[in-house]
């Protein structure tokens, strides 16, 4: 029976937010699945270094188009959210697995990569909604849980690869697959609708004026977008800086795979850390000192190759942090900020702007990785940072008085 807001009194299941979390976990595994096993992609199938970009921007291009779909015609207000969550994660598996059994070329990889990331537009933001439907005043802190363990689930197959470099690259894939599967039957059968759970309104893409004619909104979304530029470059491109600085040392591709599931993952320290503390100080000033952080890192990069291995990989590992933990913080003000009536088309807007700057900023450092030493990869990216942390004064003031 589906539950709805008049519904009061109505007892959370048992472990409700770790299932959540969990089910959210294993559907975002999906998401960098091909960049894991991208050695084995460029030997078997003739994929170039390019590719590595090319892939990824793929997924984030599926993403925007599952987003807008989903959005416009309100799919996630017609079916049960924990159902469409389950059809895109079964979806998304097969996406997924199809790189390991129909995949020959590059042009078949981005398709099956394009398919993978619209069907993660029914896991990622629609994770959120199942969360939003049991969790109203604690809300902030559930979010924080799942997005961090979306940060977790991102870095999973690297893990997986670095665990398992003996074992044929097709059962990383499968085992994303499977992964991603048990993750959305899991949430299917075991979370119900919760009892907060609200439509959303009628998508509304003549809102783009109305929403940025708001100037809170506008530099929340600024601040997003500044944020955005950073996150998934950084990403994408942690084990190519990885494999550059340890260039002919003993370290084996399967500790780079760990390295690269620390860093990424160790973003889910910062959603946590960053959820609780907001809390006491406001989602304001959590997401401007973690941008500026990591705004510090992208300025001191070039410098990172100087530094010994311990201080190295302490220093990407508080990057990966910084980078990530201000993603909630962000999602909180851009909602907060944008106008009540149009609240959904907002983030919606705000996403999709967000995700296709992650796009150029992939394709700007795949461009630049063919020929800029791998010292200075990161520092075009310390534009995000300097652009969201001027968009972000405004808020920062405003809640801190």
């Amino acid at each position: 029976m589906v539950l709805n807001a008049a519904d009061q009194g109505v007892r959370r299941p048992p472990f409700l937010l770790l299932i959540i979390v969990l089910c959210g976990f294993a559907g975002t595994s999906l998401w960098f699945a091909s960049n894991a096993v991208m050695d084995a992609l460029q030997a078997d199938l003739g994929l170039s270094n390019a590719d590595l970009g090319h892939t990824t921007s793929a997924v984030q291009l599926g993403f925007i188009s599952g987003t807008l779909l989903f959005a416009f015609f309100a799919i996630s207000d017609r079916v049960s959210p924990r159902l469409l969550f389950l059809i895109c994660a079964l979806a998304g598996a097969v996406a997924n697995l199809g790189l390991a059994l129909l995949a020959r070329d590059a042009a078949s990889v981005l398709l099956l990569r394009f398919l993978t990331g619209l069907f993660l537009a029914g896991i990622y933001p629609v994770g959120m909604k199942i969360a939003a439907g049991w969790f109203q005043h604690d809300l902030g802190k559930a979010i924080g849980f799942l997005v961090g363990s979306l940060m977790i689930g991102t870095a999973f197959p690297h893990l997986l690869r670095g665990l398992g470099q003996d074992v044929p690259w097709e059962v990383v894939i499968l085992s994303v697959s499977v992964l991603a599967a048990l993750g959305g039957l899991l949430m299917y059968f075991a979370v119900p609708d919760g009892p907060h759970l609200a439509r959303g309104g009628r998508f509304d893409p003549r809102a783009l004026g109305v929403i940025f004619g708001s100037r809170r909104f506008r530099a929340s979304a600024f601040g997003y977008f500044g944020h955005m530029w950073e996150l998934y470059a950084f990403w994408v491109f942690v084990p190519v800086v990885l494999a550059a600085y340890f260039a002919g040392s003993p370290l084996s591709n399967g500790a780079i795979s760990l390295w690269s599931f620390a860093i990424i993952a160790a973003g889910s320290i910062g959603c946590i850390g960053g959820g609780l503390l907001s809390l006491r100080t406001g989602s304001a000033p959590v997401a401007f000192w973690q941008l500026l952080a990591s705004g510090v890192c992208c300025a001191l990069s070039p410098l990172l190759f100087l530094a010994p291995p311990p201080v190295f990989l302490a220093f990407l590992l508080f990057w990966g942090i910084v980078v990530a933990g201000d993603s909630p913080q962000f999602s909180t003000l851009n909602a907060r900020n944008a106008p009540p009536q149009l609240v959904g088309s907002a983030l919606t807007i705000a996403n999709c702007i967000g995700f296709t700057i992650s796009i150029v900023s992939i394709q700007l450092l795949n461009v630049l990785a063919t020929g800029l030493d791998a010292r200075y990869l990161f520092l075009p990216l310390v534009v995000g940072p300097i652009v969201g942390l001027a968009a972000m004064f405004t808020l920062l003031h405003q809640e801190t008085d």
